[in-house]
C-alpha cells in the first residue's frame, strides 16, 4: 500500500468508526486541562481523573495554584507519577500564567511552551484542543501506533513522526488523528502484544503484513 493510499484508509476508516474521538481527561476550562495534561505524563488518565476532582477544588484558577506550594500541591497528587517534580511544575506553571498570561492559558505553541512542565507534546495538546489549532500532540501511543501502522517511516523521534503526520494528513484531521492513533494504542495495539487478532486495520497496516499475517493461529 502506498503512503498516501495508507493515510486515506486511516482516515477514512477512523472518521467514519470515531468521529467524534476526544481526551479521557476529564475538565471543564483550559487552565484544567492544562494541569490535567502536565499531570498524565507516564501515568494513566484513569489515575489523573481520580486526583484531579479534588485538586480542582482546591485549586479551581491559575491564581489559588500560583498561591500555593510544591508541598501543598503534592499532598493532591502523591499517588500520580513523579509527584514531586509534577508538584514543582504545577506551582511554576501558575505563577508564569499569571504573571506573563494574566492567567489566561496562551494560545501559541512557543507561548505554552514558556510554561514549566509544558513541553511541544503538551502545548500540541492544548493548542489542538482548547484553540482547534492545526497540530498534532505525539506521544508514546501516537509515536508507536505511527510507526506500525506504516504512517510515518520508523521515525526515531517524537518530533520526526510529527513531522511526517503534519506532512501528510489533512490539516483538518491532525487534532483528531491524535485522539484517533492514542485510543488504538491505548486499547488495540498496546505496546506489548498488539491485539492483532480483534484489530479492524489490519488490511492497513504495516506491522501485521510484516509480522502477522502469515502467523498460524
Amino acid at each position: 500500500m502506498l503512503k498516501k493510499e495508507r493515510y486515506r484508509a486511516f482516515v477514512d476508516y477512523f472518521s467514519t468508526h470515531n468521529p467524534d474521538a476526544q481526551t479521557e481527561l476529564n475538565y471543564s476550562n483550559p487552565y484544567e486541562l492544562l494541569v490535567a495534561v502536565i499531570l498524565s505524563a507516564q501515568c494513566t488518565d484513569k489515575r489523573i481523573n481520580q486526583v484531579t476532582p479534588a485538586l480542582f477544588a482546591r485549586f479551581p484558577d491559575a491564581e489559588s495554584l500560583a498561591a500555593s506550594t510544591p508541598d501543598e500541591v503534592f499532598t493532591y497528587i502523591r499517588s500520580v507519577s513523579y509527584p514531586n517534580n509534577k508538584a514543582k511544575h504545577l506551582v511554576g506553571m501558575a505563577q508564569t500564567l499569571v504573571n506573563d498570561f494574566g492567567g489566561v492559558v496562551p494560545q501559541k505553541i512557543e507561548e505554552l511552551q514558556r510554561l514549566p512542565g509544558v513541553g511541544r507534546k503538551t502545548a500540541n495538546v492544548i493548542a489542538s484542543v482548547v484553540y482547534q489549532a492545526p497540530a498534532i500532540a505525539v506521544d508514546t501511543h501516537v509515536f508507536r501506533v505511527a510507526n506500525r501502522i506504516g504512517l510515518t517511516d520508523n521515525a526515531k523521534t517524537p518530533l520526526a513522526a510529527e513531522k511526517q503526520l503534519v506532512k501528510y494528513l489533512p490539516k483538518d484531521t491532525l487534532a483528531i488523528a491524535h485522539h484517533w492513533l492514542i485510543l488504538h494504542g491505548r486499547y488495540i495495539c498496546v505496546a506489548r502484544n498488539p491485539k492483532c487478532a480483534t484489530c479492524p486495520i489490519t488490511w492497513m497496516c504495516r506491522y501485521f503484513e510484516k509480522y502477522k499475517k502469515n502467523e498460524k493461529t
